[in-house]
């Protein structure tokens, strides 16, 4: 099979050492190793030579400059043994097909697991979509919503669904960043500097929880409620009205919390999921609607290959991330920031995640003292394209204070409107 090469050339290099773990072992936590990064500190004007281009190359060459100068760290194996575990050579080829269940009837798609991950099979003209958890997640629901009529893939972790769009397995991947009372999802924002891939769109879904368990259980005999430790945390009221003297434990993800008590008859334990998943894995819903905001709000990213050109016709949003310039004084940030609100670019979101390199920074002298600071990369979303002109120029003021910089993409902002009100009812 022809490999092949992104066409955004990205300083950006990443060298990932998976976590192979057995199928057996799909409801266990799993913990990644860290992947360590290095940024360069040097800032080198740039400018956006006759703006930005009306060619998918024109952008991506405009882009390219803002992208920072990251090296990989060294690890105890060579390189070349890394990228051929990466790019699934020693693997076998991936099954995505339906498995069969213990009765003989057709089963649900098994997520992928990073030993799934190698070369991927010829495509066809249905768009291929990575999501992380089981079918029933409200991941699963995103994906529905951000590519109507593709062909959804589940992963059983966060980095499976970027390496599956880096490795052509599926075309796009649909990531939470955020949700409306749980707050960031910060593993994503670390994955999205560690890997290639831009940012194309976003796509905001309400959270609908339910209380499930087997048929026949009643909600008195429940003495353990799982699921995923944000969704405990949207239904922690509700739980203790429902469920007072049962144990909180959390699980992986929602769907997949629903799926374990479905396959392991488990009459003492009900799942925090949605009433998709109750459908799926035969539950029945003990409460319904048990979020404790009607407001409970997660907004996803779509991730692809290749970066969209950004337009002027509808509203953009753009997002970058970047570290400030070491001995620039603590008014580094508030300059970066000034540099959006004196063009009036109103900024949604900042998030500061520790500097992989350097996490912390000793300042002084051994006459007065030394004090440490804590070192940061900086996520930023504001409202504006990168077509237009005062998004440009700010991006070239911040470049100044900055030792790397780079746009994760320009993207069409999710304007489509949503209701708090549950879904259809369903028979399940």
């Amino acid at each position: 099979m022809q490999t092949i090469s992104p066409v955004f050339s990205c300083d950006l290099k990443s060298v990932i050492q998976p976590n192979l773990t057995a199928k057996n072992a799909r409801f266990s936590h799993v913990h990644g190793k860290r992947v360590s990064v290095r940024c360069g500190y040097r800032s080198e004007s740039f400018s956006f030579p006759n703006g930005v281009g009306s060619s998918r190359a024109d952008w991506q060459s405009s882009c390219a400059i803002l992208a920072s100068k990251v090296v990989s760290a060294e690890n105890s194996s060579s390189i070349a043994d890394q990228v051929a575990v990466v790019n699934g050579h020693i693997n076998g080829s991936v099954d995505l097909s339906i498995v069969p269940s213990k009765n003989g009837k057709p089963g649900l798609v098994q997520p992928l697991t990073i030993t799934d991950l190698s070369p991927a099979p010829s495509h066809g003209s249905t768009l291929r979509v990575a999501y992380q958890g089981v079918p029933g997640a409200y991941s699963e629901a995103a994906a529905g919503k951000a590519y109507p009529n593709s062909e959804a893939i589940p992963c059983d972790q966060f980095d499976v669904a970027f390496q599956a769009v880096e490795l052509w397995i599926a075309d796009r991947a649909v990531l939470p960043v955020e949700n409306s009372l749980g707050g960031s999802i910060h593993r994503n924002y670390d994955l999205l500097l560690r890997h290639r891939l831009h940012i194309v769109g976003e796509v905001q879904i309400p959270v609908h929880h339910c209380l499930l368990a087997l048929p026949g259980v009643r909600t008195d005999c429940i003495t353990r409620v799982i699921s995923h430790p944000q969704a405990l945390a949207q239904t922690e009221g509700s739980l203790n009205k429902l469920t007072p003297r049962a144990a909180i434990e959390a699980f992986h993800d929602t769907a997949a919390a629903a799926e374990y008590i479905a396959a392991n008859d488990l009459h003492d334990t009900a799942a925090v999921a949605s009433a998709r998943a109750a459908e799926l894995y035969g539950l029945n819903i003990l409460a319904d609607g048990i979020q404790d905001d009607a407001g409970n709000v997660t907004r996803f990213l779509m991730l692809a290959r290749d970066p969209i050109i950004p337009r002027t016709d509808r509203p953009f949003k753009t997002s970058i991330v970047f570290a400030a310039q070491e001995h620039k004084g603590t008014s580094v940030l508030f300059k970066v920031l000034s540099a959006f609100a004196f063009r009036n670019i109103s900024l949604t979101k900042i998030e500061s995640r520790p500097h992989h390199n350097c996490p912390v920074r000793v300042v002084g002298d051994e006459n007065v003292g030394t004090s440490k600071h804590f070192e940061y990369t900086f996520y930023v979303d504001f409202e504006a394209s990168m077509a237009e002109a005062r998004a440009q120029n700010a991006l070239s003021e911040v470049q100044e204070y900055t030792s790397f910089l780079r746009v994760l993409g320009s993207y069409p902002m999710d304007m489509t409107p949503w209701s708090t009100l549950p879904p259809p009812s369903q028979d399940v």
